[in-house]
């Protein structure tokens, strides 16, 4: 076996396969750029090269660097995990030159599936069904017009070598087909440096659900079952799991048998998948093939109970699969929700700063795969991912209740994050009955995440959680006094709720023995047992013998509790104390409509518009980029420009101005 390897990688994946090499007896090494210095994937390898600057075109995209780390070290192979050069031809190929193994398929497989334009072609070659489309280079916007009426709208304009969600736009018309050509192309060359793009049929209504491959190089391939990744965001997932609950036994076996096909035609050996969008009558449709392990590989190991890492390793070394297609069995069921650092209730928009809190959750059935510690940076140059929460159970209902759970457990702060988005989604009924498909998140969420609704139980129950937990904050202040004078803890309380104005509750507690409470909230008493102290940031307790996990944070006198995808604000006071603040003036946030704001940290890539300009509503403004995606600013109202207060290609910090009106 390898006696030490290097992963061309960052973050979380990086992590995850020094896991499996350590567990393997395998020596790793870490590669880094300079924002990455002090990255927990320095920290865990055995050893670790500098390989350039912050942005990933200085350095972990550099092939010549990452070679000459391996001969530095004496590194055997390479792992590349997923994104930057994990499907790059010349990697594979330059690290073939120096001697050095490729913990991936052979530059032939890369090739062939890395073009999705040609992929498509070798697929329909093999017998793999294929969405209607034109495969061919698209010289400008309007022969993207003049294709796109020809195969019929609504269609789906994609790179040729993306991935990610880079690259793709859905076009419904005319004008459509011709901004998102632009776009998709721009994305394109930023991301991938190859700004070709094709055009297919947009199937309505689709899931996505991708079929795991396995190979090796004695002509051996398997599929392990399934992933569903139809819950997604800007083509990116957001929710996988595995096994689908819409697939039956047969449908499985036949897409199996196409992933099988495409894979044997191109000689593929390693981890890969097979991705294929599928209708409402389970006809399904070749998509792409990623040569590479996914970022949502984990349900699949943990319903299969296979390593994919070590099983892509011991292929790299010449080993043959150690099993048979007769061997996979899917047992149970795994759901991964990806925790990204990002501001949901202002469009998704990305965050950047310090962790000054990171506690994932813990448990049985419960994994988190990160590439961050408390006290980290997450930075601009690279994805915003915090860390993959994955929930195990014995069927769909028991894994979608752990997750809930881990998702209200699991505690970040100093950066905006989508944890609240993502436990929204696990309470949504289309989420628990298994109705999904690639429109999930604009169908539930039309308007955006506004945070989630409580019932009025479970408002309730915060109400009466707050006051307990102010009953013993100030148990815990009043301890330390002392004198004849001592005071009492108060038995009556009034709970502020949410921002001026805030709604007034009354509540009354009555502490029992060992950290029971009965607190009775417009006339109903609840029992509420917890051992919580004040300055624990996490909050476990039974509610008349129901266990319940939250988050509580406290800033002078405000508690914010969090539950269940909602943030709720609560002041908990005396009645006197509750009566006066009533009486105090709600200040007025401050007129922001005249202004153009950048809506995160990013780069000005363009300004559509010039000082005294008439713009109409829905007409472009500006385009800002973060995180290598396009985000298009458009007027919300009519309006004339009155000044330009950016410039192209500047840096734009979260609520900068870029115009103002008059």
């Amino acid at each position: 076996m390898f006696k030490k390897i290097l992963i061309a990688n960052r973050g979380e994946i990086a992590c995850r396969v020094m896991r499996t090499a350590k567990r393997m007896g395998i020596k790793t090494v870490a590669v880094h750029s300079d924002a990455d210095a002090m990255a927990l994937h320095v920290r865990e390898a055995d050893e670790a090269v500098a390989i350039g600057g912050s942005a990933a075109a200085e350095s972990y995209l550099k092939i010549e660097r990452i070679v000459e780390a391996c001969k530095q070290t004496g590194a055997e192979a390479v792992h590349p995990g997923y994104g930057f050069l994990s499907e790059n031809r010349a990697f594979a190929a330059a690290l073939e030159e120096a001697g050095i193994a490729f913990i991936g398929p052979g530059t032939h497989a890369i090739a062939a599936m890395g073009d999705k334009i040609e992929s498509k072609k070798l697929a329909k070659a093999a017998g793999v069904s294929t969405v209607p489309g034109y495969m061919g280079v698209i010289a400008d916007g309007d022969e993207a017009v003049k294709i796109a009426r020809e195969i019929g709208y609504p269609v789906m304009i994609k790179a040729s070598a993306g991935g990610g969600g880079k690259g793709m736009r859905l076009a419904k018309n005319d004008a459509e087909a011709k901004e998102g050509f632009r776009s998709a192309t721009n994305e394109a060359r930023s991301s991938f440096g190859d700004d070709r793009v094709f055009i297919e049929k947009y199937i309505e209504e689709p899931r996505h659900i991708e079929i795991q491959v396995l190979g090796d190089a004695h002509g051996n391939v398997i599929y392990l079952g399934e992933r569903e990744c139809s819950i997604q965001r800007r083509h990116q997932k957001v929710i996988e799991e595995a096994p689908s609950p819409f697939l039956d036994a047969a449908t499985r076996a036949a897409m199996g048998a196409q992933a099988v096909a495409l894979a044997k035609a191109v000689e593929y050996k390693s981890a890969g998948t097979v991705e294929f969008i599928v209708d409402r009558d389970r006809n399904f449709y070749f998509l792409e093939m990623n040569t590479r392990l996914q970022v949502e590989h984990p349900v699949t190991e943990e319903v299969t109970g296979l390593d994919l890492v070590e099983l892509m390793i011991r292929v790299a070394y010449g080993e043959k699969l150690p099993i048979t297609q007769a061997d996979v069995k899917l047992k149970g069921h795994a759901i991964e929700a990806r925790v990204y650092a990002e501001d949901p209730l202002r469009g998704f928009v990305p965050s950047i700063g310090r962790l000054t809190r990171y506690r994932p959750p813990e448990g049985q059935g419960v994994r988190v795969d990160t590439g961050v510690y408390e006290g980290a940076e997450i930075t601009m140059f690279y994805d915003p991912m915090i860390a993959k929460l994955v929930t195990y159970g014995a069927d769909r209902k028991d894994a979608t209740h752990r997750m809930a759970q881990a998702l209200d457990a699991f505690a970040i702060r100093g950066v905006n994050h989508n944890i609240g988005f993502l436990a929204a989604i696990m309470g949504r009924e289309r989420f628990t009955s298994g109705r999904l498909s690639t429109d999930f998140i604009a169908t539930e969420f039309p308007d955006g995440f506004q945070g989630a609704a409580l019932s009025r139980d479970e408002a309730d129950q915060l109400v009466s959680i707050a006051a307990v937990a102010q009953h013993r904050i100030t148990t815990r202040d009043l301890g330390a006094a002392s004198g004849p004078h001592k005071p009492a803890v108060p038995a009556d309380w009034t709970v502020l709720v949410g921002p001026p104005p805030r709604a007034r509750r009354e509540v009354h507690v009555v502490p029992g023995a060992d950290g029971t409470y009965a607190v009775t909230l417009d006339g109903h008493t609840r029992q509420i047992l917890t051992q919580w102290a004040p300055g624990v940031g996490l909050f476990e307790a039974k509610i008349d013998g129901v266990g319940i996990t939250l988050q509580i944070d406290r800033a002078g006198a405000v508690l914010t509790l969090f539950r269940s995808g909602a943030a709720t604000e609560m002041r908990v006071v005396s009645h006197a104390v509750g009566a006066l603040t009533g009486l105090m003036p709600v200040k007025t946030p401050p007129d922001l409509s005249k202004f153009l704001l950048s809506p995160m940290p990013g780069l000005l890539v363009s300004v559509a518009v010039a000082e005294g300009q008439d713009v109409k509503a829905g007409e472009e403004l500006a385009v800002v980029e973060a995180m290598k995606m396009e985000n298009v600013l458009r007027a919300e109202r009519d309006g004339k420009v009155k000044k330009i207060a950016a410039s192209p290609r500047e840096s734009l910090a979260v609520d900068q101005v870029i115009i103002e009106f008059e």
